[in-house]
């Protein structure tokens, strides 16, 4: 049985962060909009700055959200 718990990987400001899902009071399930939130209230920044960003999740119950890529 695996008792590791899943965790959100934040990729913010050139940082990047590795957050127990739990420690956030958020679950894999969560909405994008509670993901921003919660990472919003953890970096102390305000919400409106991590509306473009993307939120994935992952099989292994991981999410990551992070700046949008852009290519060309």
């Amino acid at each position: 049985m695996n008792m590791t718990q899943p965790l959100l990987h934040i990729r913010y400001g050139g940082r990047s962060y590795d957050v127990p899902l739990l420690d956030l009071d958020i679950g894999p399930g969560s909405s994008d909009d509670q993901i921003r939130r919660a990472v919003a209230a953890y970096l102390e920044e305000p919400q409106s700055k991590l509306r473009p960003f993307v939120v994935e999740r992952h099989d292994n119950g991981n999410v990551t959200i992070r700046p949008e890529a852009v290519f060309g």
